[in-house]
């Protein structure tokens, strides 16, 4: 064996770089969801007096989604892409005072301002407007109602009186002539149902094919103690009155037994109004009793405990 050192062999390591991971790029995320309203023109006056009402949540969300519905169905058209044609027949259930009719009027502006109604008018019947007293009678005034309302929106309080008769009232009549004419006339006119919760479901039982006929159908909730009592302040402050703190506690307290003891008959903000109405009447026999001058200003916007009377 040689003594001779072998000499070492040089390796040479050539490292890679790993090559790089292929990820997929991130979808972009969504712009938070918010309720985008018009903030000038006709629609704008619309949204404010909406959002003005006290309470109505759902509803409110409701003329949103109507209103974004429509926005986008513009878009869509002009995106060249398939626009489809909604049914706008609605059922508003609730009880008096909840602000069935004040929403529908104001649908009836946005629909107008929206290009969906050409006129956007509003007309209220109830059954004495529809039912006639003969055969053939009935059909003739509904016909005659749908007709004056084409364009805009027929709206129709206590609309399950019609099916109180049984089969032989012509109140059936006005019903089969009505959904004719929503039918035959879906695009150019609006029918709105109204009337309390549980008389509205069982006037929908009456025809298996209403209910279909009505796509939207919203909840008009009673107005809390302290929304009554909102709206109340709010209705003064229209007036230029003020209700005083104890007048305030006052009310509340009448509200609540009020509520309790007529449940199925309070008319919400209705029934408030008129406690105002009556407190204005009051307030004014008092100062012309207490003052041989014209009263001081605050006391002529002032509403006191004893000008709230409820018998």
């Amino acid at each position: 064996m040689s003594g001779r050192v072998q000499p070492s062999r040089q390796i040479n390591i050539v490292l890679r770089q790993p090559e790089p991971i292929q990820r997929p790029l991130a979808e972009p995320e969504p712009p938070q969801a918010g309720k985008h309203v018009p903030t000038d023109g006709p629609l704008s006056d619309i949204f404010k007096e909406l959002n003005g009402m006290i309470g109505l949540d759902n509803v409110k969300s409701l003329v949103h989604e109507i209103y974004a519905l429509l926005q986008i169905s513009r878009f869509r058209a002009e995106a060249g892409l398939l626009h489809n044609s909604h049914v706008y027949h609605m059922i508003f259930k609730g009880s008096p005072g909840t602000g069935k009719t004040t929403v529908a009027r104001l649908m009836g502006r946005m629909f107008h301002a929206l290009g969906v109604l050409s006129k956007g008018h509003f007309i209220e019947v109830e059954r004495a407007d529809l039912v006639g007293e003969y055969i053939g009678h009935t059909a003739l005034k509904t016909r005659e109602l749908m007709k004056k309302a084409m364009g805009g929106i027929l709206f129709i309080d206590e609309a399950y009186s019609l099916a109180r008769g049984g089969e032989k009232d012509f109140g059936k009549e006005a019903i089969d002539c009505l959904v004719k004419g929503m039918e035959d006339k879906k695009n150019e006119f609006i029918l709105i149902l109204a009337g309390y919760s549980e008389e509205m479901e069982a006037f929908l039982a009456t025809n298996p094919g209403l209910p279909s006929r009505f796509p939207i159908q919203v909840e008009f909730e009673d107005y809390s103690i302290e929304q009554l009592v909102q709206i109340c302040e709010l209705l003064a402050k229209e007036r230029e009155y003020m209700l005083l703190p104890q007048a305030i506690i006052k009310l509340k307290q009448h509200l609540a037994e009020e509520k309790a003891a007529q449940w199925r008959a309070f008319s919400n903000a209705r029934y408030v109004r008129n406690v105002l109405e009556k407190a204005i009447r009051h307030q004014a026999v008092r100062l012309l009793g207490t003052y041989t001058t014209s009263p001081p200003k605050q006391e002529l916007m002032s509403i006191r405990p004893e000008d709230l009377k409820f018998k």
